[in-house]
């Protein structure tokens, strides 16, 4: 493998049974479900493994896919997957931090715990929405949504699919303009809340607070930050960005785009389902990308 970057899916990745094969044969994998539980006070294996009405709830999400996102990631990295880079979408961030080194999986579960809570309970049911925008650029759908009030870009994903996030009413009168515009598709998204729009920023600064007692190090590797799409490198903007990203717009193209241009040419999506190697194909045909989420894919992965 060439400059390797890992990757962490975020929230909508979840599904029943995720994380299973894993956790059925890795004793590091046991044990990092068995500490989530312990600290969370619920079954981590019967929100992942069974069927359930939770695992869908905002609430409890969030701390199941870093859950098995660090599972995954802590048995590769003891079969010696060595990165130089890492990158998480919005939840997946935090995976991100965990795997260099920044903050400790027991810190980071029990702030995604609270950061799931805050998000589910930042907007009364209803009052918010988000939906995917397929055909324009960001740059289009900017040039539509910039007038608008009560509507912002949450996702820049890939070339051609960008999520708008705010007010249901504004987002559905954006939703008719970027048509107009060209759009192929626009899609109302099944989501709990108007995530990563100005809705949250109380959200955002109540995190801050949960934050504030967590101990960070140093970034063993460099990792690219949502709210940016820059490279951090120390501990002392993170907290900071980690606020500041509940509300701000993911640049998920523009962090890829900036790994590719410093020479990452092999990224390792780790978690379920296959969203981010989905999205790298759109930007760079030339990426290798892999999907760890099952125990095959896991024992397949080239080291």
């Amino acid at each position: 493998m060439g400059k390797i970057a890992l990757l962490f899916p975020g929230q909508g990745s979840q599904k029943t049974g995720m994380g299973r094969e894993v956790w059925e044969n890795s004793s590091l994998a046991r044990e990092t479900f068995e500490t989530a539980s312990r600290l969370l006070g619920f079954s981590m294996e019967d929100l992942c493994f069974t069927p359930n009405d939770q695992l869908d709830l905002t609430e409890y999400t969030q701390a199941a896919l870093l859950t098995v996102s660090v599972a995954i990631w802590r048995e590769l990295a003891a079969r010696g997957l060595a990165a130089q880079g890492a990158a998480g979408l919005s939840l997946g961030e935090y995976g991100a931090l965990v795997a260099c080194g920044v903050m400790g999986f027991e810190d980071a579960v029990r702030v995604v715990r609270q950061r799931g809570i805050l998000m589910q309970e930042a907007v009364p049911a209803g009052r918010g929405g988000m939906a995917a925008v397929l055909g324009l650029s960001g740059e289009q759908v900017e040039a539509v949504t910039g007038p608008l009030e009560g509507v912002q870009v949450a996702n820049y994903n890939c070339p051609g699919q960008v999520v708008i996030s705010g007010l249901r009413e504004a987002v559905d009168a954006a939703s008719a303009a970027l048509k107009e515009a060209g759009a192929k598709r626009v899609l109302p998204l099944n989501v709990s809340g108007p995530f990563h729009s100005y809705l949250l920023e109380e959200a955002g600064q109540k995190l801050g607070a949960v934050l504030e007692p967590v101990a960070l190090a140093e970034p063993r590797m460099p990792y690219v930050t949502n709210v940016t799409a820059g490279y951090v490198t120390t501990a002392a903007p993170v907290k900071e960005l980690l606020q500041r990203q509940v509300s701000s717009s993911v640049r998920w193209q523009q962090s890829m785009e900036q790994m590719l241009a410093d020479g990452f040419d092999t990224f390792v999506e780790i978690g379920p389902g296959r969203t981010l190697a989905g999205f790298m194909r759109k930007i760079s045909r030339e990426a290798t990308v892999y999907s760890v989420e099952n125990w095959e894919q896991l024992e397949q992965l080239p080291l």
